[in-house]
């Protein structure tokens, strides 16, 4: 069998222009992309940052099949009191079923959330799967649940030694 990764963020950013459903132009990004450090190494522009899409994701485990999930940057959202995950769409009011084929469509539709406590308190020292928060591992079941997919690595820093071996 073939084994690939996938590896995203545990929120969502974007370079440039263009449709971005979960995108939060509000004190909320602001936060992600400073705690984050979501800006451009060339041009210091700053990325713009939204609460995590499983619309996407799921589609692109459709569409390239990876079998395992790295999980990055969960330390970012060790201080936010409140989490939102991106678990549907409604398009004119009505649930779609699965992230739509024709994308002139993402620009009227609405994200439907999943809405998780936060953890409030730092991830960075963990080393183990068993040191996270209980509201992380939630967190992190819920995407493992949505995308039906094992995630197998998770990053809570910045240094080589802050990647979660589950």
């Amino acid at each position: 069998a073939v084994v690939s990764t996938q590896s995203t963020g545990a929120y969502t950013t974007r370079v440039g222009a263009g449709t971005f459903p979960t995108e939060q132009c509000n004190d909320i990004g602001n936060s992600m992309a400073d705690i984050g450090h979501e800006y451009g190494v060339t041009t210091g522009r700053r990325r713009r940052c939204g609460w995590l899409d499983l619309m996407v994701l799921k589609y692109s485990n459709m569409v390239n099949g990876f079998t395992k999930l790295a999980i990055t940057k969960l330390d970012i959202l060790d201080t936010f009191k409140e989490l939102k995950i991106c678990t549907g769409y409604k398009l004119d009011g009505a649930d779609l079923a699965s992230f739509p084929a024709d994308h002139s469509l993402l620009e009227r539709i609405e994200p439907v959330y999943t809405t998780l406590k936060g953890w409030e308190c730092s991830t960075v020292d963990c080393r183990s799967y068993n040191e996270l928060p209980e509201q992380a591992k939630s967190y992190l079941k819920v995407i493992e649940d949505f995308v039906g997919v094992k995630i197998c690595w998770v990053g809570v820093g910045q240094s080589r030694d802050s990647i979660i071996v589950i």
